[in-house]
């Protein structure tokens, strides 16, 4: 009555002599018991154009754009769910894949098709070992292993240390150097960035002070990738900082074949510019408002 013969909820609890809310209690029960399947055949045409320019503006060999229908409201829900989808049709056995951390990262979670993957591997491919929280590098490294019942190395480190004497001590002393080595063959990367200017996931954590965020951005730093911190231009930024992150080097990550790229928001339109140059991705995954702002520059 209500999907085909397009009656109204009013009108069905009429025939049937039941109230509204039980007519509304069994289209419910329809869905979820799957008699009842939704799908929309319409071409989102203007999705697809944003796709077609950012893959053209950036070089990239292809751009995920997630529909969103407030452009004030938070994309993260909205890129990890596009993030989760990518993914799961993307990994494949025998993969080595380093990953980052992140809100957006996090959030993908629960829309990855969990599957058994044959020698999958996943690399955390920065440190963060001591401070538990839902999108630190050992909660995502971990469980985006699980999902495809593979392996999951992680860098045992803070995501920062004191010097670069301590930096070193850690990889030639702890044992470090053999997820690093890891890291030099990998076969894809799945990172997000963080902008200078508002609470990102490093400043929330205590990783970066106020002190340290304002010299950053006095020297042009715009954005975070694994605690590298780069301007507009893709260009690192001189700062001591970024020789006291535990993570992989940007070098090495260039050189997997497939370098995903999720992120968006109105505040991380710079941040975004900058790392495209910097991390060159093969694959970038946005929502529509941020790939539209993207494009105006």
């Amino acid at each position: 009555m209500y999907f085909i013969e397009q009656m109204t909820q009013n009108e069905i609890a009429e025939v049937l002599g039941i109230g509204r809310v039980s007519v509304v209690r069994m289209l419910a029960e329809a869905r979820t018991r799957q008699e009842v399947k939704i799908s929309i055949e319409a071409e989102l045409t203007e999705i697809i154009r944003l796709e077609r320019e950012l893959e053209k503006r950036f070089g990239l060999d292809e751009a995920v754009v997630a529909p969103i229908s407030d452009a004030t409201a938070d994309p993260i829900s909205v890129i990890g769910a596009a993030t989760g989808g990518y993914l799961s049709k993307a990994m494949m056995s025998g993969m080595s894949v380093g990953v980052g951390w992140g809100r957006t990262l996090s959030s993908s979670i629960a829309y990855i098709r969990a599957r058994p993957l044959d020698d999958f591997k996943a690399i955390a491919l920065l440190g963060g070992v001591g401070i538990a929280r839902d999108f630190n590098p050992p909660e995502f490294a971990w469980r985006f292993a699980q999902i495809f019942k593979g392996d999951g190395y992680l860098i045992p480190a803070p995501a920062v240390v004191d010097s670069v004497e301590t930096k070193r001590a850690l990889i030639e002393r702890c044992g470090l150097n053999d997820v690093l080595a890891m890291a030099e063959a990998l076969d894809a990367v799945v990172v997000s960035v963080g902008d200078i200017d508002s609470v990102t996931t490093f400043y929330r954590g205590g990783y970066l002070c106020e002190k340290e965020r304002e010299e950053l951005a006095a020297k042009g730093a715009v954005g975070d990738l694994l605690f590298h911190f780069f301007d507009s231009d893709g260009r690192l930024v001189d700062h001591e900082i970024n020789d006291r992150g535990m993570s992989v080097e940007i070098a090495c990550l260039r050189k997997a074949p497939l370098r995903i790229l999720t992120s968006g928001g109105a505040e991380k339109i710079q941040a975004l510019r900058g790392a495209m140059q910097l991390l060159g991705p093969t694959v970038f995954i946005t929502d529509e408002h941020t790939a539209r702002a993207l494009l105006k520059g």
